[in-house]
């Protein structure tokens, strides 16, 4: 899928600004000592299995806060595209521009013959390390939350 490797488990996660709503930055350094970070990578805003997999995510986003972390959605749309899909999937969480594919390049995501990443759930701990990470082999295929969920409990 990729053309570069995924970040091991246990090392320091890539570090990243990134805008969001509003066209506000959000780092992830901004979330150390303070929250577990689920990095969810998908490919396009609008498009089928995105417009699925969010609201997926938003429906388990009581229990993933209840363990300690927030949700970071990441594609390479603009992030007026991304505030538009968010409000039109009513997704709660930020949905973050990574519109010079810098990040998903950094975290092994990039599909450099399509432009876009494929889809993953990483999760960053609070001390700023993966500790989990889930890349669908395709980006027609999701990553399983009942394994998120049950790396999260683990970081209780």
């Amino acid at each position: 899928m990729t053309t570069t490797t995924l970040p091991e488990i246990g090392t320091l996660a890539p570090d990243f600004k990134l805008r969001g709503p509003g066209g506000a930055f959000i780092t992830l350094a901004e979330y150390r000592g303070r929250k577990n970070v689920v990095l969810a990578f998908y490919p396009l805003a609008f498009s089928p299995v995105c417009s699925h997999q969010l609201p997926a995510i938003a429906r388990e986003l009581p229990r993933i806060e209840a363990l300690g972390a927030t949700v970071l959605g990441i594609s390479v749309d603009s992030h007026y595209a991304n505030e538009a899909f968010a409000r039109s999937l009513g997704v709660p969480f930020p949905l973050l521009s990574d519109f010079d594919r810098s990040v998903s390049t950094a975290y092994g995501m990039l599909i450099p013959e399509r432009g876009y990443s494929g889809r993953a759930l990483f999760v960053v701990d609070r001390q700023g390390r993966i500790a989990y990470r889930d890349a669908a082999p395709t980006p027609a295929e999701v990553p399983d939350q009942a394994e998120l969920l049950a790396a999260l409990a683990v970081l209780q």
